[in-house]
C-alpha cells in the first residue's frame, strides 16, 4: 500500500528508458493499474469470488479488464493479517486462471518454523493446498522473518528451499512453472540470488518503489 499517480508515471517513464531482456511486471495497488504504459501490470491480490455482493473486493474479471496479466496471490501479509488460508489462495487461483491471469502464489515459513526446522515442512503444505489443480502458476518463495527486515537468505538457503519446491512441483506433476525469490532482494544481491540453481526470478518489495533502486535490480542479472 505504497505510492501515488506522480510515483507511478515517474517509474514508468524510468522503466520506458532502460534496454533489458528480463521481463518486468509490476504489481502496483489497484487505483494505479492503468499508470504504467507499456509495462506489464498485474494486481496484488483478487477475490475468490466471480462476482458478487462482497464489498471492496475485487475479482480476476475486473483485474482482466484493467489490463493485469498476473496476480500475486499468498502474500504472507495476506496470509498474516487478513488469515487467509491456503485453501483460499486456491480459490482465488482459479478464479486467476479462468481469465488468463497468471497466479504469483507465495510460499514461505515463519522465524518460529525455520527455528523448529519445518521449512520444507510448510512449504510442502502450502504448495499442495494452494495450488489449483491444473494451470501455470509462478511460485515465489518468501521466508517470512526476511520480508522488510532487510535481512535476507543466504544463498544456501534459498537454494535448500528452491530445490525443495521444485522437487514438490516434480512430485505433483507440476512443470515448467518459474519459482522466483523474494524477501529483502536489492541491487546489491540481487545478481548472487540470481545465479541460485531454481531460481528463475525475483519479487522485489521495498526496493521497487523508486527507479534508482528498482532499475539497478533489473540491470544487474
Amino acid at each position: 500500500m505504497n505510492g501515488d499517480a506522480a510515483k507511478a508515471k515517474a517509474m514508468a517513464r524510468a522503466l520506458s528508458k532502460i534496454k533489458t531482456k528480463n521481463q518486468v511486471v509490476i504489481c502496483p495497488p489497484f487505483t494505479l493499474l492503468d499508470k504504467f504504459g507499456k509495462t506489464p501490470v498485474g494486481g496484488q491480490d483478487c477475490s475468490a469470488h466471480l462476482t458478487g455482493a462482497y464489498t471492496g473486493e475485487i475479482s480476476a474479471g475486473m483485474l482482466a479488464e484493467s489490463g493485469a496479466k498476473c496476480v500475486i496471490l499468498g502474500h504472507s501479509e495476506r496470509r498474516q493479517y487478513h488469515n487467509e488460508s491456503s485453501e483460499t489462495v486456491r480459490a482465488k487461483a482459479q478464479q486467476a486462471l479462468s481469465f488468463d491471469i497468471t497466479p504469483i502464489i507465495c510460499v514461505g515459513e515463519t522465524l518460529a518454523d525455520k527455528k523448529a526446522k519445518r521449512t520444507n515442512e510448510v512449504l510442502t503444505d502450502q504448495l499442495k493446498k494452494s495450488l489449483p489443480a491444473e494451470g501455470k502458476v509462478i511460485i515465489a518463495y518468501e521466508p517470512v522473518w526476511a520480508i522488510g527486515t532487510g535481512k535476507s537468505a543466504t544463498s544456501k538457503e534459498i537454494a535448500s528451499a528452491h530445490a525443495h519446491i521444485q522437487k514438490t512441483m516434480e512430485n505433483m506433476k507440476r512443470y515448467l512453472n518459474p519459482i522466483l525469490y523474494g524477501g529483502s532482494v536489492k541491487a546489491a544481491n540481487a545478481a548472487e540470488i540470481m545465479s541460485i540453481p531454481f531460481v528463475d526470478g525475483v519479487l522485489v518489495g521495498a526496493a521497487s518503489l523508486t527507479p534508482e533502486d528498482f532499475i539497478p535490480i533489473i540491470t544487474s542479472v
